[in-house]
């Protein structure tokens, strides 16, 4: 049960960083839009910004390399396992 427990935690906070990180963009974004804030502070704010803009894009690059990776694998197994198809020819030619 222990490993379970770490297994998705592990999923549930990369998910969560994922989340948080886009959050915080927004509230970074709307910010700036209000446009009520020093050079400073909006040249500090979109700082943050790019780089909560870069961790989602790592983020979402990774998660569709996963996603990419698991079809790829399926579809080489579904091509090892002899369908129905092949089944019928066999029979039909022999």
């Amino acid at each position: 049960m222990v490993p379970e427990k770490s297994t998705s935690k592990k999923s549930g906070s990369r998910a969560a960083t994922f989340e948080s990180s886009f959050t915080r963009l927004e509230e970074v974004v709307r910010k700036l839009e209000e446009g009520r804030l020093t050079l400073d502070e909006a040249s500090g704010l979109f700082e943050e910004g790019m780089k909560l803009a870069k961790t989602c894009n790592e983020l979402l690059s990774s998660a569709e390399l996963k996603i990419t990776r698991l079809k790829s694998n399926f579809a080489e197994q579904m091509n090892l396992v002899p369908g129905d198809e092949e089944d019928s020819e066999d029979e039909a030619n022999g």
